[in-house]
């Protein structure tokens, strides 16, 4: 009996080639199209609740309940997904959510107290659907095996990165430009659409998994510690959007020029994709581990200081710091899952990601927003600098939960000899340059 194990050392194939897979457009731009309004959602409350009722504390409040309430009811919907398929959950629920959606419009412009649009937000919120974990798995299932699998999680990243950061502004540009209701009028509009037509791609969606493979009760994600670190670490992130967004909004109201918030937010996204894009092209040569703290790090420390600005011009350059260091450590985060997490329950971990940045977003906005209201914007960008401190401690209390584990395995050579296959990686290996990549066994 002899073996071989061959490992590709090449360099990661491109975006050009991962789109190019057959079936892929068909699901990546309705997939887009759906999930861009998560973005939106949070600073379309936010802006149209603070018109009608002239309190950020007040719009604080209901968007928070609206964060709260998707963060909630997000790993319970990855879960019905991967149980009982992509399809048959996303129907139900894009119906569901616009409908949310308007109730909560009308019941703001129609002056309803804040307990009444609190209460409206709850299924606005609880009805967001997962369209971003359900791409992610559509690539996971169509690339497994393939060494474009980490090209598909990076460039899954990069359309995360950009939902979070181009969704507010063209939320702030249609609330500031149109009219205060634009904003939430045209994310449920595009959830609707957007998510009906992705539904509608069942070839390409993967099989549900009612139970596990031998049979067992599956365990659900949070199970695993690493996920639980990673959690923590998206608070924190969403913890940075929320507290830009409210004090931005704040900041541009104080100077006499309402209009700046969306230049600003502008600023703050054009850092945020530039290195997005540049963070899902680079062959990395050190571990995503240790990337996720140092850009964690970098992070904390550009977050820290923007309480400090008072000019436009200064706080735009510190907000486009702040954008250039939130991506690597939102793109190392989210493709860590493979490593960390089994197949079976991908979507579900993706949608607890996902989930923490809303909740994270969600109190941040409702600190933001009673702080801003009490002591002015400066006040606000103090909980951008708490969330991120907090967060970069538990990272580095916590980091060895962030290196998969499994049984060594031994491996005989075609020399006779024996070889261990370290147990770091035992399915999909990380190289020196921090690339995922298969280590295919053969036996002859």
């Amino acid at each position: 009996m002899t073996s071989a194990v061959t490992t590709d050392k090449s360099a990661r194939p491109g975006y050009g080639q991962l789109l190019r897979t057959p079936g892929a457009i068909g699901f990546v731009l309705p997939g887009f199209a759906a999930r861009l309004p998560f973005g939106m959602l949070t600073i379309s409350i936010l802006l149209l609740v603070q018109h009608t009722s002239g309190s950020y504390g007040s719009a604080g409040i209901v968007a928070a309940v609206t964060g709260v309430s998707m963060a909630l009811s997000a790993p319970v919907m990855g879960k019905l997904t991967d149980r009982r398929g992509q399809s048959a959950v996303l129907v139900p629920v894009v119906l569901m959510h616009s409908a949310a959606v308007s109730t909560l419009v009308a019941l703001a412009l129609l002056g309803a107290p804040v307990w009444a649009l609190a209460l409206a937000a709850v299924p606005a919120g609880a009805s967001v659907p997962q369209v971003g974990p359900m791409v992610r798995a559509r690539w996971a299932a169509k690339l497994e095996g393939s060494p474009l699998l980490p090209t598909a999680a990076a460039f899954e990243s990069v359309t995360d990165e950009f939902t979070f950061v181009v969704g507010p502004v063209l939320a702030t540009a249609l609330c500031t430009g149109v009219h205060p209701a634009a904003g939430l009028i045209t994310e449920a509009a595009l959830t609707l659409a957007g998510g009906l037509v992705f539904a509608a791609q069942r070839a390409t969606q993967p099989q549900p998994h009612a139970v596990a493979a031998d049979g067992e009760k599956r365990a659900s994600a949070l199970s695993f510690p690493g996920l639980r670190v990673l959690i923590v670490a998206f608070l924190g992130i969403g913890a940075v959007f929320g507290g830009m967004q409210v004090s931005l909004a704040a900041f541009s109201d104080e100077i006499g020029n309402p209009g700046a918030n969306g230049l600003l937010y502008g600023v703050f996204a054009a850092g945020n994709m530039t290195a997005g894009i540049a963070c899902g092209a680079i062959a990395w040569k050190i571990g995503p581990r240790r990337r996720l703290l140092l850009g964690y790090a970098g992070l904390t420390v550009a977050a820290s200081v923007l309480w400090t600005a008072h000019s436009m011009i200064l706080l735009g350059a510190l907000g486009l710091v702040v954008g250039l260091c939130i991506a690597p450590a939102l793109i190392t985060g989210y493709t860590m899952i493979e490593s960390l997490i089994p197949a079976n329950a991908r979507t579900e971990a993706f949608t607890w990601l996902t989930g923490a940045v809303a909740f994270g977003q969600a109190t941040a906005v409702t600190l933001a927003g009673r702080l801003t209201d009490a002591h002015g914007s400066s006040y606000g960008f103090l909980v951008p600098m708490a969330g991120t401190v907090l967060a970069l401690a538990t990272l580095l209390a916590l980091r060895s939960s962030l290196a998969p584990k499994a049984p060594s395995r031994i491996i005989n050579s075609s020399a006779g000899s024996s070889a261990t296959v370290a147990p770091e990686a035992p399915a999909s290996r990380v190289n020196e340059r921090g690339v995922g990549h298969r280590v295919p066994v053969t036996v002859d």
